[in-house]
């Protein structure tokens, strides 16, 4: 295993910096820019353009090993507005192949109907503020305030950044139609049948992140969430047998599913990493479960960190580490110090744990 670090349309300082810290490899979401989504959801790419921006991230040592695949509202579309939702399917086939032909071979892509619903900000330790979802506590004024798209993490230091979660064509959970159970699973099955034929002839792997967070059962202002929990992620594995079809695991958003995830996450880790379809981890912790969660860092949440990776390795996982969502702070504006602490806390527990590797998944 080794570690691959999430950033958001990074520009020269901070690919250096990167390299600086010891990152090899970068896992990169462009949302939102020219190159591929500059008015959000789906829009056309060019295969030129991608591969001289993958060719530019290599100019500093690094290796591309995932790109966001930006999907936009498609699956509210393909229960609403068909004819759009089917155009969009097509031109994200299309954009698999251009990412291919840009020489890159992974692509990470999100599930959710909504924003990453969060409810307010924990006092975390000294000082910091740790992003939760308390269900108890829900209202339409705090998901506005504080929930986001929650890909890297929120984009604004006080709060979530609702509006980036509608730049990327998400909306919030509490301005959408319900969507059943039924209607969740027809949505996923619809964007599944027309992206992974893409991706198979291809040859590009595509990594879906679960719903985050867990919704109560019957949904949160009737969306279901139907990818927020174990069995909906076995579910949703078993809807392709390609071995293109996989997931970004997000140890994180998994551990919210649970109501002790502290006893829960290390068998689920190891079932779901012998499954082969664990393309890249989201190495994040939490405090709390189902429900009521903080997300902290992570050395503090509930789950074994050292024992998770141990997890991966009996299931056979080779692949990155990407440390994500951490604490905010008043004294660390871009969250570089507290995003610096992450990478050597993973780093450290991959070579205590004897699997830290520089090589590419190749």
């Amino acid at each position: 295993m080794y570690i691959s670090e999430q950033l958001l349309n990074p520009d020269d300082r901070r690919l250096r910096l990167s390299t600086q810290l010891g990152v090899q490899h970068v896992v990169l979401d462009n949302r939102g820019t020219e190159l591929v989504s500059a008015t959000g959801g789906v829009s056309e790419w060019d295969a030129t353009k991608l591969r001289d921006y993958r060719q530019w991230v290599e100019g500093f040592g690094l290796e591309l090993d995932v790109f966001a695949l930006d999907v936009g509202s498609i699956l509210l579309d393909s229960l609403t507005d068909i004819d759009s939702a089917k155009k969009q399917r097509a031109m994200l086939a299309q954009n698999i192949q251009k990412a291919a032909d840009a020489g890159i071979t992974c692509l990470k892509y999100n599930v959710q109907m909504v924003g990453i619903t969060r409810t307010g900000l924990k006092p975390g330790r000294g000082g910091a503020k740790n992003s939760g979802f308390v269900y108890a506590e829900y209202s339409a004024t705090d998901d506005q305030k504080h929930s986001y798209w929650g890909v890297g993490y929120p984009s604004n230091q006080e709060e979530g950044g609702s509006a980036s979660a509608m730049l990327c064509g998400q909306k919030m959970a509490r301005e959408v139609p319900p969507a059943t159970e039924k209607a969740g699973w027809d949505a996923i099955e619809f964007l599944v049948e027309g992206l992974v034929p893409a991706a198979d002839k291809a040859g590009v792997r595509l990594a879906c992140h679960p719903h985050d967070p867990a919704y109560p059962v019957g949904g949160l202002n009737g969306i279901e969430h139907v990818v927020g929990s174990a069995d909906g992620i076995r579910k949703f594995l078993a809807l392709s047998p390609s071995k293109n079809h996989g997931l970004n695991f997000c140890q994180g958003t998994v551990a919210e599913m649970f109501k002790e995830p502290g006893k829960a996450m290390i068998p689920v880790i190891e079932e779901f990493a012998s499954t082969g379809r664990i393309f890249m981890v989201h190495f994040r912790n939490i405090r709390g479960g189902y429900l009521d969660f903080q997300e902290v860092f992570p050395d503090e949440g509930d789950v074994d960190m050292f024992e998770a990776i141990m997890a991966y390795r009996r299931g056979g996982y080779a692949g990155p580490l990407c440390p994500d969502h951490v604490p905010v702070s008043e004294i660390d504006d871009g969250r570089e110090r507290f995003m610096s602490f992450a990478l050597g806390y993973t780093r450290g527990l991959l070579q205590a744990a004897g699997v830290w590797s520089t090589a590419p998944r190749n």
